[in-house]
Formats: structure tokens, C-alpha cells, sequence
């Protein structure tokens, strides 16, 4: 096997620069011949007339004027002659290549590369070679390489190792997928990802290895998830269809169609017997804590407890507060968070260790060593990505493999989620309650801010409430942004004094942040000057306004979530973007925002113009490295993947039939599972 002769089988790699290839984790022959370039230098020659202005041309032409060489400034030189091209006049411009004059003679071929200049027929040199280029080095690979290897020396190796060892590059995909996807054999392709022949064989070897990455993975996903699945056998709920249907009949709105579905997904998943572990999505203001109430209420008609853990305690009061309304004397709520102290706590943990408690709302005190649940069947982890996954599973740990359901508002690309969340199954609630009125978003410059603070004022004086937005705490010499303490104290001398403005930060104890919470809840205050500290959460039905300053410094994503946190009553509101973006994709962004209220329509253009890195933030994104593959551009061969990966672990093909053998030794040797047999 490829993947056990050392890098040092390759005729001319010693052992130097074996030692530079595996600081570059390139330790075996397989490894080298698997070191993709990240991209090409095409010199695809066309015909002038389909060059289009400023692209980067090759042109083959004869040299028809002696060279002009003219010197301006310290070491700066201009160099110029006249080519014929497609019997075309074309003047070719040098600029620092005085060496090249003595190359140039009258009568001879010549072939330059460099942008074109459509108006003037005229190119700007790059690189340039006598005679014409080999028509099989039309696509040169770029490599990206450390230390002292050169990209000469990588290419000539590489060639070596093809020649060599490409013969044993073996098949690792059944026959009919190359078929069914007309996509060539493996040793083919690698060829051609090196050394292309043309721009369509490299196409159709790039989709093949994007194809065969994106497949490797998601059966990984797939077969952790069937591994997760059977590890928690026997946890079927006998839950009472009719009171289920009875609680759902009596709820003062109407579901929308997207709840139905989730709640139909949901009830499935908690009467077959494996362990529910699903991904629920739904908008700021769609409905998921119905969804989640419905949830709970046929875990409690089967007899067993449910909990909800929640990132903050003025969050957990609230849901506390609307789980109480809707569910009224058919269950028995408790709350459970860090101010719950003394003598109440203990009778509420007696409750729940009793079972006296159906549902239990907490923070990370739902997880503290003193709470015993007598039999916990149901857990939501909402806002999951707030709790690490150390504290979810102390909560799952509560319960004899309790199903469980993650909520988030943050709406995740579907591609994204299934990346991320390959070993979970993913629900979506992608439609808003009939009658909510949308959020109108309006884009103003700095200098608009005093009309923009008189129309806050304008809704304030109607009886509304205000956020205000500010990216840091405190001055940065590097940022030149407006802070929130800075932003509160001239918002305080702007309005009248019977206008309260209130100051929530990050750096704020919690008991603090609560307490300013509650405050604005209340309308004690009436504007709220914040960091995104306010991103989740809470709801304030009575305000109106989302003020948010320098808005350029938000992903989109991030800003459609702060304008979630209005438009939650009955009043129409507004989220005025205060930005003055320098760059092209700032100005995207506002102008997106503006034009939409659909946040995955917003995370899909967020995942265009911020990259899967950043969308999550770089270090905790947890995305795999892909080698060929892109999760923006091969969103539709990463669902085929997925509906392929589910597919073969599903029916088994992937464990019985012998033409999946090679792809099975593929998944086994990574090091997830460390060369165990999959069956």
C-alpha cells in the first residue's frame, strides 16, 4: 500500500528534504501523490477577438519591431515591441525586464502571458518564452510548498512519483457511482489534478475528488450517528396521541405548516427506540418554544420528565413564564437557576428527585451535583452552541439516555449544518406566525444620526422602548469605534431626563446583566445601551427600535439576530443600521439587510461573503479541512454525499456488499476510529 512506503521511495527525495515534506505532513508516497496544487497558471491560448478587457491572456505571436528599451528612475525600466497576433498589430509593454530585449529578435515566434488591453491592443508582460507553449502545459500547477522546495523541483517529483506508483493507485468507489456520475477512475483523475491535459479533463477530475471527500466524510457522520443510535436501543416513549393532540388543539394560535412538520419529526423520533439527538432551527420568532412545549408534554404523557436548560436566568424566567401559561394545571413546572437558594431550592430538588415536577427550566444549574431527576426523558438545550459539550452531556448523564433536542436561533446554512451537524438530524422551522408584522431595516450614514436618534425619540414618546448596539466596551487604538460607555453618556445629555438610559455590557457580574435586564424588561428604562451581550434571548415585546452603530463591523448573521430582538409585538418595528462601510462587500452587507427578514436567505449570502472560517469564528468551528472541496461552491455534491452516505450505512451495502470494500478500508483507516472494523 501507497500509504505505507515512506516519501523517500521517490526517486531524487532524500533525506533532507524529506524532512521539509513532512514538516508539510507529507510523510508517504500516498500523501505526496494526494498533495494537491491550490491552483493553476492557465495559458490557454485564444483568439484575440474573445479575450476580454483585463483578463490574463496568452498570445503567440511574431516579433515585427526591433525592442524599444527605455530606463526611468533607480533600477526602473519600460520595454516595448510590436508583435503580429492573428495577423493583428499587438504591442507588448515589459516593465523591469531590460534582459529580455536580447530574446526578442525580428522574424521570431514568441509567446507572452500577461493582462490584456483590449482598447489599445496592447498586453502588460508577466512571463514570456520563445517559440510557442506545449499544448499539454496549457494548466501549470501551483503548489503550496514550505522551506526550501522549490516549485520546480515538487513538479519534476511529482512527475517522478506518477510515473513510478501511479499505476497502484487503486479504486475506491463501487463501479456504478463512476457511471451513475460519469466521473473518471481514480488513478485518472489524479493525473489529471497534477498534470491536465486540457480545462475540462481537470473539471471532471476536480468534481471526482470533491465527490470522493465529501462522501469519506459523511460516512464517517453517518456511521457515528448509526453507532450513537444503537448504543441507546429500548428508549421508545408510549405516549397518549389523544391528549397530545387535545393540548395542541387548544392552543390560542395556529400552528404554521413548518411547525407541524417539526412536531411530526419530533413525536416520531421520541416513540422509535433509539436515542433522539436532533438540531432544531427555527428564526428568531418562529415558534420553536411551542414546539418544544408540544415536546415535553408527550414525554409527560408518558410518563417521564422533561427539561429545558437555558444560557441566562432572565431567559429561563421567561420560558418558565410561558411553558406555565400554555400547559396551565396540565403539568407541574419548576425553576431551577443560580438564585433559586436555601430552603425553596431544596423543596424544588425534592420535587424533582420525586417526580412531583414534570418539567424542570434552568440554567447550568439543571447540571449542579445535587439534582437528581427520577426519570428524565426528554432534555432541549436551547441556544445549544452557548453551553460546551462537556455541560450537555452532564445534562444527558441526568437521564437513562434521555432523548435530546437542540434549539438555535442562529439560522445555519444548510450546508453548514450538514457539516457540522452530520451526525445529527437537522429540523427547520423556515416560516413565520401568521400576523407578525416584518421588521422594516433602514441604512443611515454618521451623518444622519440626529435625525435618526429624533425618530427614537419619536417611538419612545409613544410609549416604546429602544436598543442600541455598540461592537466594543471601551476604546481601542486599533478600532476606531464608538464604545457603549461613551454612546450611553451622550445618549443621556441627548434625550430628556425623563428618558432612561440604561448600560449593559460584557463585563457586567450576571447578577448585574439581569438586573439591567429586568429593568428594560419592565420599562423602567426605556433605551438600552449594549454590546452584543443582548444577541439572545429575551423578550421585550414593547420595543420597537434596534439601533445599531457601526454596523460594517457585524456579519450578517450577527445583525439579523440583534434586529430579532424587536418586532415581537403587536407595534410595527424598525433596525436602523448606522455604517459607513469603506469596502464593496461592508456596502453588500447593509444592502442585504435591508432587502431581507429571511435569515437563512441571510446566512447563505453570510457564508458567501465571510467563508465557512468565519461564519462560526475560526477556532471553534469545527469544520473539517477539505483538500479539493468547498462548502459554498459544492453545496449540491455535499447533499448527494449525504443522501449517498445515509443511503449505503442504511441498507448496509456498506458493510456486506464486497464492491464497497475498498471505501469501507478507507473509513477505517482514519484515525477516528483508530483501525477498527466497522460492521
Amino acid at each position: 500500500m501507497l500509504a505505507n512506503l515512506p516519501v523517500t521511495d521517490i526517486k531524487g527525495i532524500g533525506e533532507k528534504i524529506a524532512g521539509e515534506l513532512n514538516d508539510m505532513g507529507i510523510q508517504t508516497v500516498e500523501d505526496f501523490l494526494f498533495h494537491f496544487p491550490f491552483r493553476y497558471d492557465v495559458h490557454e491560448i485564444k483568439p484575440i477577438t474573445e479575450i476580454e478587457h483585463q483578463e490574463k491572456a496568452t498570445l503567440v505571436g511574431k516579433v515585427v519591431s526591433e525592442p524599444s528599451l527605455s530606463f526611468f528612475g533607480r533600477k526602473k525600466s519600460r520595454l516595448t515591441v510590436t508583435l503580429e497576433v492573428d495577423h493583428i498589430a499587438v504591442k507588448a509593454v515589459f516593465f523591469n525586464q531590460a534582459f529580455a530585449k536580447k530574446h526578442l529578435q525580428r522574424g521570431e515566434l514568441v509567446t507572452v502571458i500577461g493582462k490584456w488591453d483590449q482598447h489599445r491592443l496592447q498586453i502588460t508582460v508577466s512571463q514570456f518564452q520563445k517559440g510557442t507553449i506545449k499544448k499539454k502545459d496549457t494548466h501549470q500547477p501551483i503548489y503550496s510548498l514550505k522551506g526550501g522546495i522549490s516549485l520546480g523541483f515538487f513538479r519534476k517529483s511529482m512527475k517522478q512519483a506518477l510515473n513510478s506508483f501511479g499505476t497502484q493507485i487503486e479504486e475506491i468507489l463501487p463501479e456504478n457511482y463512476l457511471t451513475d456520475y460519469k466521473i473518471p477512475a481514480r488513478s485518472k483523475a489524479l493525473q489529471q489534478m497534477h498534470f491536465p491535459e486540457n480545462g475540462i479533463l481537470l473539471k471532471h477530475a476536480k468534481r471526482r475528488f470533491i465527490y470522493e471527500e465529501l462522501l469519506l466524510f459523511q460516512l464517517k457522520m453517518q456511521w457515528l450517528r448509526k453507532q450513537k443510535r444503537e448504543a441507546t436501543m429500548g428508549n421508545a416513549m408510549n405516549m397518549d396521541v389523544t391528549k397530545i393532540n387535545a393540548f395542541m388543539d387548544q392552543l390560542p394560535f395556529e400552528l404554521t405548516n413548518a411547525q407541524k412538520n417539526v412536531i411530526k419529526e419530533l413525536l416520531n423520533d421520541l416513540k422509535n427506540p433509539y436515542q433522539m439527538n436532533r438540531l432544531l432551527q427555527g428564526d428568531v420568532g418562529s415558534g420553536k418554544t411551542v414546539v418544544a412545549a408540544i415536546g415535553l408534554y408527550a414525554a409527560i404523557t408518558a410518563g417521564k420528565q422533561g427539561a429545558l436548560m437555558v444560557p441566562t436566568e432572565i431567559l429561563a424566567e421567561q420560558h418558565f413564564e410561558s411553558l406555565q401559561e400554555l400547559f396551565g394545571d396540565k403539568a407541574e413546572i419548576v425553576l431551577l437557576t443560580g438564585s433559586v437558594k436555601g430552603k425553596k431550592r431544596k423543596e424544588r430538588l425534592h420535587k424533582v428527585k420525586e417526580q412531583d415536577a414534570d418539567i424542570v427550566v434552568g440554567t447550568h444549574a439543571l447540571i449542579q451535583d445535587d439534582v437528581f431527576f427520577n426519570d428524565l426523558g426528554f432534555v432541549i438545550v436551547d441556544e445549544q452552541h452557548r453551553f460546551g459539550v462537556e455541560q450537555r452531556r452532564v445534562l444527558r448523564d441526568k437521564g437513562l439516555q434521555p432523548d435530546v433536542l437542540f434549539m438555535t436561533a442562529t439560522p445555519i446554512p444548510r450546508t453548514l449544518a450538514i457539516t457540522t451537524f452530520g451526525d445529527m438530524d437537522v429540523s427547520v422551522i423556515d416560516e413565520m406566525p401568521k400576523g407578525r408584522k416584518p421588521v422594516k431595516t433602514y441604512w443611515a450614514k454618521e451623518n444622519m444620526l440626529d435625525r435618526v436618534l429624533n425618530f427614537v425619540h419619536k417611538e419612545i414618546k409613544q410609549g416604546h422602548q429602544a436598543y442600541v448596539i455598540c461592537p466594543l466596551v471601551e476604546e481601542s487604538d486599533k478600532l476606531d469605534i464608538q464604545n457603549a460607555v461613551d454612546i450611553h453618556q451622550q445618549l443621556q445629555e441627548f434625550f430628556p431626563q425623563d428618558v432612561r438610559v440604561g448600560l449593559m455590557h460584557g463585563r457586567l457580574h450576571t447578577t448585574e446583566k439581569d438586573e439591567v435586564m429586568k429593568q428594560f424588561a419592565q420599562n423602567e428604562l426605556q433605551i438600552l445601551v449594549s454590546t452584543t451581550v443582548v444577541e439572545v434571548g429575551v423578550n421585550v415585546p414593547n420595543a420597537t427600535m434596534m439601533l445599531i452603530y457601526d454596523a460594517e463591523r457585524f456579519g450578517l448573521s450577527q445583525l439579523h439576530q440583534l434586529r430579532g430582538r424587536v418586532g415581537r409585538g403587536d407595534a410595527q418595528s424598525y433596525c436602523i443600521l448606522l455604517a459607513d462601510p469603506k469596502g464593496e462587500t461592508g456596502k453588500e452587507r447593509m444592502r442585504i439587510m435591508t432587502e431581507t427578514n429571511d435569515g437563512f436567505e441571510l446566512s447563505e449570502h453570510d457564508l458567501k461573503l465571510r467563508g465557512p472560517g468565519d461564519f462560526f469564528g475560526k477556532k471553534q468551528s469545527g469544520l473539517p479541512e477539505f483538500k479539493v472541496a468547498d462548502l459554498v461552491q459544492d453545496y449540491r455534491a455535499l447533499e448527494t454525499a449525504r443522501k449517498d452516505a445515509v443511503d449505503m450505512i442504511e441498507s448496509g451495502r456498506f458493510f456486506n456488499d464486497p464492491s464497497y470494500k475498498k471505501l469501507k478500508i478507507a473509513i477505517e483507516n482514519d484515525p477516528i476510529f483508530n483501525g477498527q472494523v466497522l460492521d
